[in-house]
């Protein structure tokens, strides 16, 4: 009897490589609705999302009554298109971001495949690798527009590969997945996919025997997506006005690209942020051995598209003005599919993995967590740990402590085969970055929570009250409180003016440090990350930044969350002389 060749694959194998998709799937569904939207990302891209529902207004994003640049409508028209069957609602985004999530993988999955076709265990291994990076699966639990952009850059690549490398790529479905990214985050798209395209003739063999037809082909399908975007952005930009316009064709590409009014960054910032993204395999040595092991094996086309497409693209971000950690998030399933490629040479060259390469180092992490959580009442118990944020995690059940711990052990347990370690680690992680979650949601999601604030800006709105906001709004008020109008934006020159003009106006502002005045005088105190929100009338508030005393309010402060500990600890107000 033979046995089968390595990385071959058994009934058995495809079962347990296939079972990441119910795993997965039960870890984002727990998570994702363990908690309200995420200010201010979530909470932004639905505000977006209902003011154009709400207004009818679905060819020009709105924020906050005005025509909102800095997105594109694919993710809303989605967002829209699910409310539509079922009415407005929380679940519908929420399934949409896993439902994404999960093409994502199957995406990665498609193209490993087709990659290294002799060597099914990149296919198998992919998607555990690639559903195991924490980061991702954080984010991705965030209604953005990243995860769609990724589908769209994998859909797009997947094109260029084919079928196989013998025969012509499908150029139409390239042009679909160039429409439908540039359409999710605009051009940044081109970013993504320019260099597999404009580097085909290095790893594609197709392009090499038939560059002419390789570059027409493709530069027809990139027009035909560039002639989405633009069959759009023309009547938008009639239709949202002159800034709107200006911003959009110019200040949304090229300002980010050469001089970013936000996010501005130095070259070297993305390879700060790396080892965030590649947790939990940047602390795995075996993981490392199979990146190198990949590298070798440089002739094979699945290898020089990879480095044909990551290399440079870690470039040309690092160009960019502009940047945030997400940015990269599509080049993780390329992350992914290098380190399976790895594992599928270390496999055929029957390497094992010695003691030192073992999961210690996740492990030990696992450990030191549980016992972080395990000492942390005990440290605020005794006044050595004050930091609202640790105190509040203090508050968290024992069982995280216990799974942590289980968690550390089961790493112990990984078994020494490459293939069944993957899968081992990468459930784990999954368990792992779900529970973590769990443990924020219980803990910091207090300092999150908008949804009573929104609540109240809702109720003084349906009473007729003009609601202002003092300085910058994100927002992210409006999905969650499904405001009907717009909210005045104050600064300090405007907030007298707009006062004496709505004597029975309202402000939103914020304080770093909670006082007693803050809490005899406001209408409603919550917390907000790390400072406190306040609603409040606009004229009791330019009082008491004057120093006067104002008028004793007819009714006490709502505070939220009701009973929560930081209340107590505010200092009494002086006695009045």
């Amino acid at each position: 009897m033979s046995l089968p060749a390595p990385g071959a694959a058994g009934p058995f194998t495809h079962f347990s490589s296939a079972a990441w998709i119910p795993l997965w799937l039960a870890a984002a569904l727990l998570a994702i609705f363990q908690t309200g939207f995420m200010p201010l990302y979530s909470t932004r891209t639905l505000g977006v999302a209902w003011e154009m529902w709400n207004s009818g207004q679905f060819l020009v994003p709105h924020a906050n009554g005005v025509p909102y640049s800095h997105k594109v409508p694919l993710l809303f028209w989605l967002i829209h298109a699910g409310w539509a069957v079922g009415g407005v609602g929380d679940v519908w985004p929420r399934l949409l971001e896993v439902l994404i999530g999960l093409g994502v993988l199957l995406q990665a999955q498609r193209l490993a495949r087709v990659l290294f076709r002799d060597a099914p265990m990149v296919a198998q291994l992919t998607p555990w690798l690639l559903a195991a990076f924490s980061y991702a699966f954080l984010f991705s639990l965030q209604i953005m527009y990243e995860t769609l952009l990724t589908l769209c850059v994998l859909g797009a690549i997947n094109a260029l590969v084919g079928r196989d490398f013998e025969r012509r790529p499908l150029f139409g479905w390239f042009a679909v997945a160039l429409a439908a990214g540039l359409l999710s985050k605009g051009p940044v798209m081109l970013l993504h996919v320019a260099f597999p395209y404009l580097l085909g003739p290095l790893w594609h063999p197709w392009a090499r025997r038939s560059p002419a037809a390789w570059y027409g082909a493709g530069g027809l399908a990139v027009l035909a997506g560039c002639a989405a975007l633009v069959a759009w952005a023309i009547p938008a930009s009639l239709a949202g006005g002159e800034v709107y316009r200006n911003e959009l064709l110019f200040m949304q590409t090229a300002g980010r690209v050469v001089d970013s009014f936000d996010h501005a960054r130095p070259w070297w910032w993305y390879g700060s942020m790396l080892p965030a993204l590649l947790l939990p395999w940047l602390l795995w040595p075996r993981a490392w051995q199979a990146v190198f092991a990949a590298a070798n094996p440089a002739r094979q086309p699945g290898t020089r598209l990879l480095a044909c497409w990551l290399i440079p693209v870690l470039l040309a971000f690092s160009l960019v003005s502009g940047k945030q950690t997400y940015y990269l998030v599509p080049e993780l399933a390329g992350m992914a599919i290098l380190i399976a490629a790895g594992f599928a040479q270390l496999s055929r060259s029957r390497r094992l993995a010695s003691a030192a390469s073992r999961p210690w180092l996740l492990a030990v992490a696992m450990f030191a967590l549980a016992l972080f959580l395990l000492m942390l009442p005990l440290r605020v118990a005794d006044g050595s740990v004050d930091y609202p944020a640790l105190v509040d995690m203090s508050m968290a059940s024992r069982w995280f402590v216990f799974a942590a711990g289980v968690l550390g052990v089961l790493l112990l347990l990984t078994p020494r085969n490459d293939a069944r370690a993957v899968r081992h680690i990468s459930a784990i992680s999954m368990v792992a970055a779900c529970l973590a979650y769990l443990l924020f949601a219980q803990t910091f999601w207090v300092q999150f929570d908008l949804r009573p604030a929104a609540a109240r800006i809702a109720a003084l709105q349906e009473q007729g009250i003009a609601v202002a906001h003092y300085q910058v709004y994100e927002s992210q008020f409006h999905y969650l409180g499904r405001l009907q109008q717009p909210l005045d934006i104050v600064e300090g020159g405007s907030l007298d003016h707009w006062s004496a003009a709505h004597p029975d106006g309202r402000i939103i502002h914020a304080v770093d440090v909670l006082s007693a005045a803050d809490l005899r005088y406001a209408e409603l105190v919550q917390p907000f990350r790390s400072s406190w929100l306040l609603i409040e009338p606009a004229g009791t508030w330019i009082q008491r930044l004057r120093g006067q005393t104002p008028p004793e309010p007819l009714r006490p402060a709502l505070l939220y969350p009701p009973g929560y500990w930081p209340y107590a600890r505010v200092p009494a107000e002086p006695a009045a002389k």
